[in-house]
């Protein structure tokens, strides 16, 4: 009999717990090009704060001290205008082509680039002799680094290198690896740009006219959606996503960020949706984090000002990459908190929701970082699976599989229930 009951109990959950056709809406909306890949131009994040913070309202939460928001500043690189970059031969496509380091300073340029020997390039006064010649000589007035056919080591070495060229001079490197974007709270005095190996042909001259704008003071806010218990208690566990992304290089190409995280955004609105029919024993509070992308501001902040004493924080399930999910799931801080890592493979193994549960030990790779810092117990959890899109332009919605978003949805409602 008890084994009936917890199988009804379980088949409940599923069926309650089931993706709908609205968390798809929800994900492709926030994919879409009128979000701006959730990024500082065109203020796609505050796009997508909008959104969010209706979605929470919709969903029945209530705002945290009168406000579905908690605005904080930062600094930010941005290139809210052109972007091009082409040789006599032929023009690049933006992300696909080339990418500009997000550091990358701005202007418009016809470049001549010279390559120096490796053996100049590694050693840091011979390159800054042969860098301040080819200033003042005038012949070049840019530098070409190709990163092919080095270890790993000497790639990081001359990336960072020409991150500190660029600031001397327009700097191009070229590399046969998956162009990869980020997001940059600095700018370099000149442009820095990645071009990929498939395109380059020996180019000997190219044309750059890129707008970068640094946006210092630049304002964005966590969105934040509150969840009473059953019966009064202090005692508040966090769901939280990042639903921030890197936004736009120049006005034609953007990053939809449809993995990350379209995807984990998605799963914690879902989540509320739940747990408003289905009160738990604690509160639960909603954070959707802005400025993950950018170093993990949004969540730094909000330790550093929180909105609730953080010693009633039972417990923060972080959620990102929630789009695939058919090789499992990876559990960040499952080795600083075995307890609970066992609990929830003692759930996914009545339940058969997953294939596996990946054990991952501490990283400050999501937003879970900083409550861990402040002693705050907490999972960052993300899927593995065939979409390895990750800060490149295909990370679309139309990748997301969402083949285990169900079963996933329903291990972490049971895990939320769980004492």
């Amino acid at each position: 009999m008890g084994k009936l009951l917890l199988f009804a109990g379980l088949f409940s959950v599923a069926l309650a717990a089931a993706q709908t056709p609205e968390d798809r809406t929800f994900a492709q909306q926030l994919c879409s090009p009128g979000f701006h890949g959730r990024g500082y131009v065109n203020k796609g994040d505050s796009i997508a704060a909008e959104y969010i913070a209706n979605a929470f309202k919709t969903a029945g939460l209530k705002p945290v001290k009168g406000s579905y928001f908690q605005a904080f500043q930062h600094n930010v690189n941005t290139f809210p205008g052109a972007c091009e970059f082409s040789s006599p031969q032929r023009a690049f496509e933006p992300g696909i082509h080339y990418l500009v380091d997000p550091s990358s300073g701005g202007g418009k340029y016809t470049l001549t680039p010279t390559t120096l020997p490796i053996n100049v390039l590694l050693d840091n006064q011979l390159v800054q002799k042969q860098v301040i010649k080819l200033i003042s000589d005038k012949q070049y007035n840019a530098l070409l680094i190709p990163l092919l056919g080095y270890g790993a080591d000497t790639v990081k070495r001359l990336n960072v290198l020409a991150e500190q060229l660029a600031n001397a001079l327009p700097v191009i490197t070229v590399t046969d690896k998956k162009l990869t974007w980020s997001v940059a709270n600095d700018q370099l005095r000149f442009p820095l740009v990645h071009l990929h190996d498939s395109v380059y042909l020996s180019q000997t001259q190219f044309n750059l006219n890129l707008d970068a704008t640094l946006r210092n003071g630049y304002t964005s806010r966590n969105v934040l959606g509150w969840l009473k218990a059953k019966k009064k208690t202090s005692q508040t566990l966090i769901i939280s996503a990042h639903y921030d992304h890197l936004g736009r290089m120049g006005q034609a190409t953007y990053f939809p960020g449809g993995n990350d995280n379209a995807s984990g955004t998605t799963m914690m609105v879902s989540l509320a949706k739940y747990f408003k029919e289905h009160k738990p024993d604690v509160n639960i509070l909603f954070v959707a984090f802005a400025g993950e992308e950018a170093g993990l501001v949004g969540s730094n902040y909000f330790v550093e000002h929180p909105l609730l004493p953080l010693n009633t924080i039972q417990f923060v399930l972080n959620l990102d990459i929630m789009g695939s999910g058919e090789e499992g799931i990876t559990v960040v801080n499952a080795t600083l908190h075995p307890e609970k890592f066992a609990t929830l493979n003692q759930l996914n193994a009545q339940g058969q929701y997953l294939k596996t549960i990946k054990s991952r030990g501490p990283a400050a790779n999501s937003d879970h970082y900083w409550f861990t810092q402040k002693n705050v117990p907490a999972f960052f959890i993300y899927t593995m699976g065939e979409n390895k899109h990750y800060h490149d332009v295909f990370d679309t919605y139309e990748a997301l599989s969402f083949s285990t978003f169900n079963a996933l949805k329903q291990l972490l409602i049971q895990f939320c229930l769980s004492k």
